[in-house]
């Protein structure tokens, strides 16, 4: 995906992150052709901090980039906590217009209630972030578009990975036949619109299809296929990638079926539990992701087998010139 990112001239955006947050925030601001925005964060030996921006944000158009994640240097709790003290910061400093952009968005899957007296902790996260004055928030490819959406009362832009994923599967697949699949129902809206852009791409049709999935308990079952993958590259489409189970048992799935190769597209690759051996030993031909959640959790040589990681810089930088420059992010977006 090229498109244009540089600011203008007179531009008045600023661009920050937290400490944690600098490498991406480097190659965020690198094609929008500013520096990264300076700030302070100071630990207290009791656990508090302070953190303060080191330049003038007034009357700015400032960005906060911020991939809410959880590592082993802090817990998503407490740089939820950090983004929140900072992002007040900017506020009371009296930046115009405070933006959040968090590629990868804690607690986003949890979006309704599925027992009594569930949480829905999106809703909350929401709450939050507009007690402490952001005007917009920027994700990509969360769980649930929709409950994204109407959690924020505050605009809050859904931008997709699916260029970037069609960049990279259009040589791959080349002049074989190929299917994009959902390894679930609920995903079947996400994959279509993939394998439009995908089709729009190669100038010939792709297939659509979907394997049934039950989950009960944390035990997942459930491997037919609805629709041929027969003779076909297969391109299993989903948000994330947590255990590994979901992708290795739609891989699975396909292979038996007659899928000539079994690749896997994931935006955010949060590895937990034994995720690096069950996506080692399973049908995946690849596996390809973003960089929104770096994959520091799989061992360096699984990491060189079979996945491939795309910067999610580009993207977000696109979409940050758009927004100041007041142009449209509709093709960005998951629409």
């Amino acid at each position: 995906m090229t498109i244009e990112t540089e600011l203008p001239p007179d531009h008045r955006a600023t661009v920050f992150s937290l400490e944690s947050g600098r490498p991406l925030l480097e190659r965020v601001c690198r094609p929008l052709g500013v520096e990264p925005g300076a700030h302070e964060e100071r630990d207290f030996e009791d656990g508090e901090h302070k953190i303060r921006p080191l330049e003038r944000v007034r009357g700015r158009d400032v960005f906060v980039v911020e991939s809410l994640y959880g590592d082993a240097e802090r817990s998503v709790n407490d740089k939820l906590m950090r983004i929140f003290f900072f992002l007040s910061a900017l506020r009371d400093a009296g930046a115009r217009r405070l933006t959040v952009l968090a590629p990868y968005l804690c607690y986003a899957r949890k979006d309704r209630r599925t027992k009594p007296r569930d949480p829905v902790s999106i809703r909350y996260l929401a709450t939050l972030f507009e007690a402490v004055g952001v005007d917009r928030i920027v994700s990509v490819d969360v769980h649930n578009p929709a409950a994204y959406e109407n959690a924020f009362r505050v605009p809050a832009e859904h931008l997709t990975a699916a260029p970037l994923f069609v960049d990279t599967f259009a040589p791959l697949v080349g002049e074989r036949d190929a299917v994009v699949v959902s390894p679930d129902a609920g995903g079947v809206k996400r994959a279509e619109r993939f394998r439009e852009r995908l089709e729009e791409r190669l100038g010939r049709t792709v297939e659509l299809t979907f394997i049934e999935k039950f989950r009960s308990e944390g035990v997942v079952w459930g491997e037919t296929v609805v629709g041929t993958v027969e003779d076909r590259v297969a391109i299993i489409l989903d948000d994330l990638i947590s255990s590994g189970t979901t992708l290795a048992r739609a891989a699975e799935a396909c292979r038996k079926r007659g899928a000539r190769e079994t690749h896997a597209a994931a935006t955010h690759g949060v590895f937990s539990a034994d995720a690096g051996s069950v996506l080692d030993e399973s049908a995946l031909d690849r596996i390809v992701i973003l960089d929104t959640v770096p994959p520091t959790r799989l061992a360096a040589d699984v990491r060189a087998r079979r996945v491939d990681v795309l910067e999610c810089a580009p993207l977000l930088a696109a979409a940050i010139h758009r927004l100041h420059t007041d142009g449209s992010i509709v093709e960005l977006t998951d629409l």
